[in-house]
């Protein structure tokens, strides 16, 4: 048999997913993080902003990024 290894959000889903379990007869464990609420916290803003970055890679990203922005105010 295979074992899930489950990753809710917040405690909503996991109630949820308790739930679903508990109706469905299915035996689970149930473990502490070893890390603390703050450093996941941090991990999953620090994923967040890494998101909403922009990447560039070489000089012609660069140029290419700095004269979109110029094109972009003069209009």
């Amino acid at each position: 048999m295979e074992t899930l290894t489950i990753h809710p959000e917040n405690n909503e889903q996991m109630k949820a997913i308790k739930a679903v379990l508990k109706a469905l007869k299915i035996p689970f464990d149930q473990k502490e993080s070893p890390y603390k609420h703050e450093f996941v916290k941090k991990i999953n803003e620090a994923e967040k902003d890494r998101e909403d970055a922009i990447i560039l890679n070489s000089d012609e990203d660069v140029d290419n990024y700095f004269k979109n922005l110029k094109s972009d105010v003069q209009d």
